[in-house]
């Protein structure tokens, strides 16, 4: 049990880990541009606290304002998506201090909105305009721009509010190859003052090794729904409980490794909780599934982290949209 502590404490910092075979009946591997497709944005500000604006090129939203954004591409990692769609809109180099936002909208795109910062270059202007974009300006949020989308107002607020209080730790894609999109669930009981974690058995049964549960999110399902759906085909439904995906610990990728390259990762804090306020719990939840087990944390440093980033609420946020 050592050393798979010794695993979970790497998630609470942000730290990856190596995807095994999944939880998974039906597993198929992701291509980027065929069956997935990962986007990028910035959230970049000045001294003043204005923030980095492009005007779009493309004809269905010509004119209009966003924040720096696009798709990645083949080959990429995360991080250098986000610094060629900056480059390109914007004129700057820049550099990512932490994720801010994941959003997906079943699976038929992921959305990873960054805080960044201007490294170098220059503001992009109207004599430079080409494909990607027209030019870019430094806009007050509360002055007037035709915007293309009104949700580029929670991301921009996202980051304002990170900049004055950083709620979750600094979080940045981890570089780990997968071939799929799934979630590694860090599934966390609290009872009378215990903390317990679901663990997956080795395949022969034993209990003698065991890991997190790593759940695959076909396409046309949620991620957040994936796990869901998981959680309760393995254990007895109990109307005084319910599944609370708090959001993420990290986010792993790795564009490097060919056939494996094109997956993602999430690891993901889920916490069993009452339904009511003020419900003292009593007994660990009953498992329908032979796979599965209970394991109480025995580390009292990691009991008190897991409980600290429960009270604090401080995870990435991962939204459907």
């Amino acid at each position: 049990m050592d050393s798979v502590e010794e695993k979970v404490e790497m998630l609470l910092n942000g730290e990856g880990l190596e995807v095994p075979d999944s939880d998974s009946d039906h597993v198929q591997a992701v291509t980027l541009k065929k069956n997935v497709c990962y986007i990028v944005s910035a959230v970049i500000f000045n001294s003043e606290g204005d923030v980095l604006m492009v005007q779009e090129a493309k004809r269905e939203c010509y004119g209009q304002w966003y924040l720096p954004a696009g798709r990645m591409e083949v080959g990429e990692s995360i991080r250098e998506a986000l610094r060629r769609e900056v480059k390109e809109e914007a004129g700057f180099e820049c550099e990512p201090i932490t994720m801010l936002l994941v959003q997906e909208q079943r699976r038929q795109w992921l959305r990873f909105t960054f805080l960044a910062e201007v490294t170098g270059g220059c503001l992009k202007t109207l004599s430079e305009a080409d494909s990607e974009s027209l030019q870019a300006q430094w806009w007050d949020p509360k002055a007037p721009l035709p915007l293309r989308s009104q949700d580029v107002v929670g991301l921009i607020d996202a980051g304002v509010k990170y900049r004055q209080k950083p709620w979750f730790p600094v979080s940045l894609p981890v570089n780990m190859p997968c071939s799929v999109v799934c979630q590694r669930l860090l599934f966390v009981f609290s009872c009378k003052e215990q903390i317990w974690l679901l663990f997956a058995k080795h395949t022969d049964g034993s209990d003698t090794d065991v890991r997190l549960p790593v759940i695959v999110s076909e396409k046309g399902y949620s991620i957040e729904r994936a796990g869901y759906r998981f959680l309760q085909g393995c254990m007895r439904t109990n109307p005084a409980l319910q599944f609370n995906m708090h959001g993420l610990l990290g986010v792993q990728h790795d564009s490097s490794v060919l056939s494996q390259s094109d997956g993602i990762c999430f690891n993901t804090f889920v916490a069993m909780e009452p339904t009511e306020e003020g419900v003292e719990l009593s007994s660990l939840p009953l498992l329908d599934n032979e796979r599965y087990t209970w394991c109480k944390v025995t580390n009292q440093s990691l009991k008190c982290k897991i409980l600290q980033r429960i009270k604090d609420r401080s995870f990435l946020p991962m939204n459907k949209v």
